[in-house]
């Protein structure tokens, strides 16, 4: 693997590093995040806001900007790099009328100098938005959380070497098959404490009628093997509401299982958000399908390339 340096003069520099790089991509609400340790040598050149840009075998696989530098007595400098979603944590006033998620990303980016790559269309079109102070990440996934929950489409966003997109996972399938022979562990956890919904309750409002509205779906079954776990929410408007509680008690109506994978060989294709080929025979079920990636962490050592996976997917729901 190299990593490639280019300052503020555009010289590009290729930095000697010291021990492992490491590349860290989550699914949702954090940038990716790349980190290394490179010898001070007197001829690098480092300064906050420089590109830095990692390819594996010509092949290239993250880019972003410096944003923090450690130094100390032993001539190294550890170096933290983030993508371009970073800048999307910045606070801003978000107000809007009938926009979709995808509107309001090419906005934003607009807005921040932000690159944009492939943005699918997300098609709702969500009545009204209005909040103070935001950061605009968190703005961009109410609107994409509003999508799921009225349409039951999941969108990743996600930096493609300097382009951000925004894809559905079955967009960024791979072909990687993760079994028993190609991690060296796993952690497997089922769970109702998280996420975990039987009874979806939606109310609206109608201030000028004197009207409280409420919407139900629920699993009668599942409240009498697990107890009530209900979801509420305050509707600012009652369009297809109860099409919303349903797809809501679909989606969450289920026990959480996540699948934790340690030291896989790794692949620089796979990121957060992608899909992977899972065959693993666990104690109360047989995995044989494709999964969402939720995080991963790759390692880059002088000959070897390993990566830790946190998988989602079917019953299994982050």
């Amino acid at each position: 693997m190299q990593i490639q340096l280019v300052t503020g003069d555009s010289q590009v520099q290729i930095p000697a590093v010291s021990g492992d790089i490491k590349l860290t991509l989550v699914r949702k609400g954090t940038p990716g995040k790349l980190t290394f340790t490179a010898f001070q040598d007197g001829v690098l050149t480092l300064t906050e806001g420089d590109p830095v840009a990692l390819t594996v075998e010509g092949t290239p696989v993250f880019y972003g900007f410096v944003f923090t530098k450690k130094r100390g007595k032993s001539g190294l400098v550890e170096v933290t790099v983030y993508d371009q979603i970073r800048y999307l944590k910045a606070t801003d006033t978000v107000n809007f009328e009938n926009w979709t998620a995808s509107q309001l990303l090419q906005a934003k980016a607009a807005d921040f100098g932000v690159q944009l790559g492939e943005v699918a269309d997300t098609g709702y079109v969500i009545p009204a938005y209005g909040e103070t102070d935001i950061p605009i990440l968190d703005a961009v996934y109410d609107a994409l959380d509003e999508t799921l929950a009225a349409t039951g489409e999941l969108y990743v966003l996600y930096d493609n070497f300097g382009r951000l997109c925004l894809q559905t996972p079955d967009a960024m399938q791979t072909n990687l098959l993760i079994e028993a022979g190609t991690a060296e562990d796993f952690d497997y956890e089922t769970s109702i404490d998280e996420n975990t919904y039987n009874k979806i309750k939606l109310t609206f409002e109608n201030k000028d009628e004197g009207v409280r509205s409420v919407y139900i779906a629920q699993d009668s079954s599942n409240i009498a093997q697990w107890g009530v776990l209900q979801y509420h929410e305050d509707l600012s408007s009652n369009e297809g509401a109860q099409g919303k509680a349903d797809a809501l008690l679909s989606y969450y109506n289920r026990k959480t299982r996540k699948l934790q994978i340690q030291n896989a060989a790794g692949d620089p294709s796979v990121r957060a958000g992608s899909t992977v080929g899972v065959y693993l025979e666990l104690d109360d079920m047989t995995i044989q399908n494709y999964m969402m990636v939720e995080e991963v962490t790759h390692t880059f050592s002088l000959d070897k390339h390993v990566m830790d996976l946190t998988l989602i997917g079917g019953d299994f729901v982050g």
